[in-house]
């Protein structure tokens, strides 16, 4: 009987094909008949409730549909509203891991960079390697990593540029891409070569292989790789979440960046003292096993399993269910085009697509407080936004400017705060690793602080300036007193990971999706990975900059490096001022004037 309801509903409001309800298409495909018959079973799976056919459903979720066919009666079917909250749950889950194992395998280069190159004037050689007064210093290195200190840094170096210049020109190309495909196998095969790349790096220990072009060129390609996630699970994220609370729950899911660092940090330092190929092996087979469970279960858009993504920015019909079964029980004739003033004691709403074709005015009510109508997506909507178009949107030059110094500093950190510990302290090189985990730690914190406070406020610009002019003097007095004991190495690397992280956090994750969904987009939702590729490609030039600048001025001392990333940091605020100002502004008047109603 409810489903015939919903089909009847699916005429009366002309929703393409035959869909009901419960989230179920009809087996005959015609949406006629009554409840049983023509068989309208939840079981089978959804098909896509849009003029396109639709996305192959992966296999994992074809055989959970299989399974559940053969073993759950359909009155255990749970409801639209119940498998939504499924599938989000299973998209934050894969998104965190895939994203995860991305920076799982980015981190392993900054704690294997204090074996390729150290003092090995203070180790024991083995038997077979004859020392004398040319190679007592360098005959542990890994060639062409065994020059001088100032040869091997600067090589160091040029390695992470290698990576982070190939994936920040990467990563525009990338986002145009990702509007356009499908994200499961975007993402599942990023991640494979990913995997791949991570693995090359360690078989050069294994088949003795020194060339500086192998390690530069395994680098670079392993950078393009990466340029699949950023874009990938933000993309995937924004189209099954809503707007609301968008800062608390990608300051939660964003931690997912700070845990693959810590956990890259763990397994690198596991091995680097031992064999530190495997450092890199086991990153590698790690994320290659993730993305084919990304290719195994991630549904890349809640229209492809017959759900509608709450908030459609493209446009949706609100409805309160009551009232419409109180019509439909009446027929068509009595579906009036007057307000109904009739009081509403069940708010639960029916979510109605305007993908298909528009029903006429007759057939709808007029709009009242609790129900939205929209016009139809037009052509130019359905089209993904190009580069030019993206960059209009408001706030999207100051903060991609901005996110080029904020991620200058937190990845000169990624990538050069072991060797900076083991310098500066007596630390062995699996313990200044191990500790340089705190900063990671202060990331995941600062992240989700930045989150709620922006949610709270509403002024995410405003937020991320004040973490920033916090942020400048917790890095000197790090440089101060960092290297006093242990346990003020920690707080202090924690409380700069907070401060430093957050921003970052915020303008790569909330800021990013809240853009590009932005109203002068007039309903289009085909910009939010171009956006974010906008932004975090800028972002990640500056990440390819910093730690090169950080190899040639740390051969003048660390506190110099400390003094170039305070100016950093300072920058990062200067380019948000404006958006502050009109926060600021703007939080005047809602005080003085009220709400607009």
């Amino acid at each position: 009987m409810r489903c015939a309801r919903w089909r009847r509903l699916s005429r009366l409001l002309r929703l393409p094909g035959c869909w009901c309800g419960c989230g179920c298409v009809c087996r005959s495909g015609s949406g006629s008949g009554s409840g049983s018959g023509s068989g309208c079973s939840a079981l089978v799976a959804p098909r896509k409730m849009s003029e396109q056919e639709p996305s192959p459903l992966p296999p994992g979720v074809s055989a959970i549909y299989a399974f559940s066919r053969r073993c759950c009666r359909p009155s255990h079917t749970p409801t639209p509203q119940r498998r939504l909250v499924y599938y989000q749950t299973s998209i934050l889950g894969l998104t965190y891991l895939a994203y995860m194992c991305y920076h799982l395998t980015r981190k392993p280069i900054s704690v294997v960079k204090n074996v390729l190159h150290q003092n090995c004037s203070s180790l024991t050689p083995p038997a077979n390697i004859h020392i004398n007064p040319e190679n007592n210093a360098t005959w542990c290195d890994w060639a062409p990593f065994d020059g001088s200190d100032g040869d091997a840094t600067a090589l160091l170096g040029t390695l992470d540029s290698a990576f982070l210049f190939a994936y920040a020109f990467a990563m525009f190309i990338s986002g145009f891409i990702a509007e356009r495909v499908n994200l499961r196998y975007f993402l599942s095969l990023g991640m494979l070569f990913s995997g791949i790349f991570s693995y090359m790096f360690g078989i050069a220990k294994s088949y003795d292989i020194h060339s500086i072009g192998y390690f530069i060129f395994v680098q670079a390609a392993a950078g393009i790789a990466q340029t699949t996630g950023w874009p990938g699970v933000v993309t995937a994220v924004g189209k099954w979440f809503g707007k609301g609370k968008r800062g608390l729950i990608f300051g939660i899911w964003n931690s997912h960046t700070s845990i693959g660092n810590i956990l890259g940090t763990l397994i690198a330092a596991r091995f680097v003292e031992t064999d530190w190929s495997l450092s890199f092996m086991v990153p590698g087979l790690i994320m290659g096993l993730v993305g084919f469970v990304i290719f195994l279960f991630m549904v890349d858009d809640p229209i492809d399993v017959g759900l509608f993504p709450p908030d459609q920015s493209t446009g949706s019909i609100n409805v309160n269910r009551k009232d419409l079964y109180r019509r439909l029980e009446s027929g068509p004739g009595h579906m009036s085009d007057d307000n109904d003033n009739t009081e509403i004691d069940d708010d639960t709403q029916v979510v109605i697509s305007d993908q298909g074709e528009q029903s006429t005015s007759a057939r709808r009510s007029s709009p009242t407080e609790n129900t939205t109508l929209l016009n139809q997506t037009s052509e130019s909507e359905r089209k993904a936004v190009g580069f030019i178009g993206a960059l209009k949107i408001p706030g999207v030059i100051e903060f991609s400017l901005s996110l080029f110094f904020a991620k200058l500093v937190s990845y000169t950190f990624l990538y050069w705060l072991p060797l900076y510990i083991k310098n500066s302290t007596s630390f062995s090189s699996s313990k200044s690793a191990d500790l340089s985990t705190c900063f990671d730690i202060g990331g995941i914190a600062g992240a989700i602080l930045a989150g709620v406070i922006c949610d709270w406020s509403g002024m995410p610009a405003t937020t991320c300036a004040v973490m920033l002019l916090l942020a400048a003097p917790m890095m000197m007095v790090y440089e101060w007193f960092g290297t006093m004991n242990l346990v003020m190495n920690a707080v202090l690397l924690v409380l700069a990971g907070l401060l430093v992280n957050g921003p970052y956090a915020l303008i790569t994750t909330a800021v990013s999706a809240e853009l590009g969904t932005h109203s002068s987009l007039n309903g289009n939702s085909k910009a939010l990975a171009t956006v974010t590729a906008i932004i975090d490609g800028t972002g990640s030039i500056g990440a390819a900059i910093g730690p090169m600048l950080a190899a040639v001025v740390s051969s003048q001392g660390w506190s110099k490096v400390f003094y170039m990333l305070i100016c950093c940091d300072v920058f990062a605020l200067i380019l948000l001022l404006r958006l502050v100002a009109q926060e600021i502004l703007r939080h005047l008047r809602y005080l003085r004037n009220g709400p607009i109603e």
